[in-house]
Formats: structure tokens, sequence, C-alpha cells
């Protein structure tokens, strides 16, 4: 075993090596001029990447942060689609008590893929997506502080999946020798140390990389937004993505590195014999110590951007500016500051010192309060505003009631008493994924779908983004809601099978639930093979944007400097472009209510 690990490490090697060659000799990189025209603009329009080549060596080379944008935001999909089936596929598992398709050991994996997928490979990216596109066009920059630094922290990525998926690509050629990791995503030792696999290795590898890969991209997004911002965007005016993008960086700083030590002690304790968690007496309760100072702030590490898309996008279809801006930045900060002392609300069932758990039960009662003070400032955003229910406005306001039902079912968790019944319940899952999914998915396809014509020059269909949100809103509340009705039942999480009594009521049979869970998990499926149909059909045939202001923002006083960016390299396209006669697009529906009225 020990041979054949050494020779896979040195194949790789070589590969590595053979590859760096193949780019030195088609790409000349001295000759790559990485900050002109690179971002927003500001500076001198006239300058571009004229120097960077064409076709495939332009995308394996690019620093420009719109290309790395884009770039991030593919892999993203790719993730969030792998994810997605591995979820749909433990929901065909659990149609019936017995499981439906596939073992004990295959649904242990694919559990544990799915969870490490959706949070490392899809949340953190497609957040740095948003981030690396737009924050410079909102600050006024010509691109991010570090563009190579940029460009490596994404292409440690790709070699991140292959590495955390290996055991999928492994597991049919060496049998039972290297299968995927089996470990659940929070790796709790000491069945992460014990299990003699080496595809556990390998994910826990990847995670490396992906951990290093975020902590480059947060030093770049802090160091843009304090050094790089045009003469006009000071700290009152810096608008509130970028605020949560500043925040959730110094999250990212203070926490990945330490996810990265612990994956190097279990690393060790797997290969080289050493005893930092393999131990009897306190060995498992450090790490989940360890891992949760990490995990708890990783939960608003994917959730504050998403809180940002929402403010930034919802006052644009409000027809009015974000009700209490500064209460809404403040309560960012705030957010940041206590997620780092509520770790050990997930340990309450652990046997901790009881005056040592009431106190992370305040602090977690009391990081409900800012996260509070935002929900009823977007409320307040929509009173009386002139609302307009375009497909990001319906995704946005999806987005504010699902975060309600995920925090209310929270603050539950965070109480001790009630805590301790519904511990490693599915009542766990579903409140999870209300954030996850319900919120932060949400908040995503918003900002896909709002700024879908600025880096498409192009419109989607508005009809089909329609079909995605009541589909997913559906789904999203039928598959969750079904969950939080299992755990309260205690139905465990993470059991591939369970057992059908049949003298029970309809409504207590956890299989009734299970089977209503796996009909929205389905109705959820449909809904993103259209978003993705969507994207790509109208990203390659989409109907021309016809008007640098395709959601007619200026008529509120609401165009902001990401569309401004856009009119100006609008204006040049329309110069170059050879006059097309087409005509020009509508704007994703809905009159303003009083229009209507």
């Amino acid at each position: 075993m020990a041979a054949e690990q050494l020779a896979l490490t040195a194949l790789m090697a070589i590969l590595l090596v053979g590859i760096i060659a193949i780019l030195t000799r088609l790409e000349d990189w001295r000759s790559y001029t990485p900050l002109a025209g690179g971002g927003a603009g500001y500076g001198d329009e006239t300058v571009g990447h004229h120097e960077k080549p064409g076709g495939l060596i332009r995308w394996l080379t690019t620093v420009d942060h719109k290309d790395i944008g884009l770039l991030y935001g593919t892999f993203a999909v790719i993730a969030f689609a792998v994810g997605g089936i591995m979820a749909f596929l433990i929901r065909v598992q659990l149609i019936v008590p017995s499981g439906a398709i596939v073992g004990n050991n295959f649904y242990n994996s694919i559990m544990t893929s799915h969870g490490i997928t959706m949070l490392f490979l899809f949340g953190t990216p497609i957040l740095s997506a948003f981030g690396n596109y737009f924050v410079p066009l909102l600050i006024g920059a010509d691109d991010m502080a570090f563009p190579r630094i940029n460009a490596i922290a994404f292409w440690l990525l790709p070699p991140a999946a292959l590495l955390i998926w290996a055991g999928f690509f492994t597991a049919p050629l060496t049998g039972n020798e290297i299968e995927p990791a089996q470990t659940a995503w929070t790796m709790y030792t000491p069945l992460s140390t014990s299990q003699p696999n080496p595809g556990v290795d390998f994910m826990l590898l990847g995670l490396h990389l992906s951990g290093v890969s975020a902590t480059m991209g947060a030093v770049n997004f802090i160091a843009t937004v304090f050094t790089e911002r045009g003469a006009e965007v000071n700290w009152a005016n810096l608008d509130i993505f970028s605020w949560t993008i500043l925040t959730q960086s110094g999250l990212i700083l203070f926490s990945f590195p330490l996810l990265g030590s612990v994956l190097v002690m279990l690393l060790l304790d797997r290969n080289v014999g050493t005893t930092f968690f393999a131990v009897e007496g306190g060995g498992a309760l450090l790490y989940q110590h360890l891992f949760w100072f990490f995990g708890h702030p990783e939960v608003y590490i994917l959730v504050l951007p998403p809180m940002g898309l929402v403010s930034y996008i919802l006052p644009k279809f409000a027809g009015r500016e974000l009700f209490g801006f500064k209460f809404v930045v403040y309560s960012t900060l705030a957010i940041g500051v206590l997620s780092f002392g509520v770790w050990a609300h997930h340990m309450f069932a652990t046997g901790m010192d009881p005056r040592l758990r009431a106190s992370f039960m305040a602090v977690s009662l009391a990081i409900a309060i800012p996260s509070a003070v935002k929900t009823f400032n977007w409320i307040t955003t929509l009173w009386n505003g002139r609302l307009r229910l375009t497909t990001p406005m319906l995704f946005c306001i999806g987005f504010v009631s699902n975060f309600i039902i995920g925090g209310v079912t929270g603050v539950f968790l965070a109480s001790i008493p009630v805590d301790l019944i519904l511990h490693d319940t599915y009542y766990v899952v579903g409140h999870f994924h209300y954030i996850v999914m319900g919120a932060i998915g949400f908040a995503v396809f918003a900002g896909i779908y709002y700024w879908f014509p600025l880096y498409t020059k192009r419109m989607y269909q508005r009809t089909l983004g329609k079909w995605h949100f009541w589909l997913s809103m559906v789904g999203t509340n039928v598959t969750f809601f079904a969950m939080l009705a299992l755990g309260y039942l205690g139905m465990p999480r993470r059991y591939a099978t369970y057992e059908f009594d049949p003298g029970l009521a309809p409504l207590a049979q956890d299989a009734l639930w299970h089977q209503i869970a796996s009909i929205g998990a389905l109705l959820l499926l449909i809904g993103q093979i259209i978003f993705v149909w969507n994207i790509v059909t109208s990203w390659l045939e989409g109907r021309r944007v016809r008007d640098p202001d395709p959601w007619n923002l200026e008529r509120d006083d609401m165009f902001g400097r990401d569309f401004a960016w856009f009119e100006r390299q609008f204006e040049d396209t329309l110069a170059t472009d050879g006059g097309e006669d087409e005509e020009s697009v509508a704007t994703d529906g809905g009159q303003p209510v009083d229009d209507e009225e």
C-alpha cells in the first residue's frame, strides 16, 4: 500500500511538471499586462488586456478579475450539480425504509461528499465569483489588488475537487482499497482517524487546498477594498455587498488557517502515528472544539455575502434606498465578531461544563439580534415601495421568508434543553438546509439573474426564470419542512435505513415524511434543470440587451456603479457591433404595485 501511494504521488508530480512545461512553451508570462483595464475601467478606458491570448490559453492564464469571476462561477455551478445529484440520490435511497438503490457504505460516501461539496466547492467559490467580478466594479478599482494571487487562488480549486471526489474515480479500479471517504462532512474523530481507507487522506488534502484558496482570496479582497477604492468611494458610501465581502474575508482569515491546522493534525494522526486526536479521554472533544471554532464562523462566511446580495438587489426593485443602511452595516460587523463566540452550541450534548455551556447559549441567542435587524430592515424597505416582481426580486423575497424560518428554528437549537432533545436529528438538517439552500441558494440565484444582462449582454427567458423560482420555493419548503417534522419524531440524521411501524398513525411514520421530502427534492431537481437550461441557452442565443439600463433603475435613482460601468462598455460595443437591427429586450416583468392598482 505504501509503495502504491508513493508511486501515485510521483506520477502526480510528473504530471504537474509536464503541465507547467507545456504552459510555459505556449505562453510568454512576462509579456502579460495584468492591470490594464482589468476591472471597472475608471481610469483609461481605451487600455485593455490586449496581450491576453485567445482560446483555452486565455482562460488558463488570465488574471482579469472578470474572467476569474466567471471561472469561479462555472466551477461552482458544476460543483452545485455534482452535490445536487448526490443529494437527490440520498432522497431516493430514503423513499423506502430498507433503502431503495445503494448500500450503506455508498450512502455514507455520497452523504459525506455532498456536504463537503456544497460547503467548500459550491458555497465559498460562488460567493468568490460575485466578489471577483463585481467588487472592483462597485468600488471603482481597476482590478483586484493582487491579480496573480487571485488566479492562483482559483486554480487551487480544480485539484481540490478531484482529490475530494477521488474515491469515486478510484473505487471501481481498486475494489475496496481506495473508496470515497465515509466520515460525514464534520470528519469527527475517532472515526476519521481509524478508517484505513486512503480516500479519507485524499479528501483531507483536497479540503486543505480549498482552505488555502479561500485564505488567499480573503487576503486579496481585504487589500482590494482597503487600497484600491476609487477617489469617490469612501467608507460612508461603500456599498453593502462590499461590506459583507470585507467582513466575510476577515472571518476567513481567522478561521480557515485553523481548519488547515486541524486537517494537518488529522493527516499526521492517520499516517505518522501522532496522537493529537487519536487518543482516549479527550482527543475527540478537542477535535470538536477546534473544528467548530472554524465550523460556525463558516456558516456566516457563507451567509453574509448572500445577505449583502439581497441588501443590494432588493432595494433596486422596491424603488427605494435600503432602510437603515448604517444599521445593516453595523449588524454585519456584529455578526462577524459574535460568530467566534458561539461554536460550542454544536457541543451541548458532549457533557461539557454546564456553566460554560450556559455562556455559549447566551451568545448564541444574542447573535440572532443582528440577523433580526437585517430582516426587519429588508421588510421595511419593501413597505410602501414601488415593487416590481422580477425574477431577482422573487428570489430576494424567497430568501427573506426562508431565512426567517431557518433563523427561528436555529434559535430553538440555541436553547440547551431543546437542543438536547433535537441534537443529531433531522430537525438540525432541516434548519441548516433552510439557511444553505433556502437562503444562500436563493440569494445566489437573485444575483445571477440580476447581473445576467451585465456579464452576457443578453436577457434570460423570463418565464423559465419564474418557473425556476416557484419550483425552488415549493421544493425547498416541502423538503425541509418534512425534515423538521422528522426531527420532532426523533429520526436520527445520517441513517441509510430506518424502520416502518404499522402500528403508528400515518403522520407519525418516518416513511411518510421521508417520501414527502423526496417529492420536494424532485421539484428542486426539476427547478435546477430549468435554471441550467435557461442560463446556457440564454447566454448563447438570448435576445441582446439594447439598453444599458435593462432594469429601468434610473427611474428610481437606483443606477449603481456596476451598471454605470456596463453603460460605458455598452456604448463601446454599439460603436463596433456593425449596427445590428435587433429589437430591445424587455426586462423581466413585474409592473410596480401602485401602477397596477
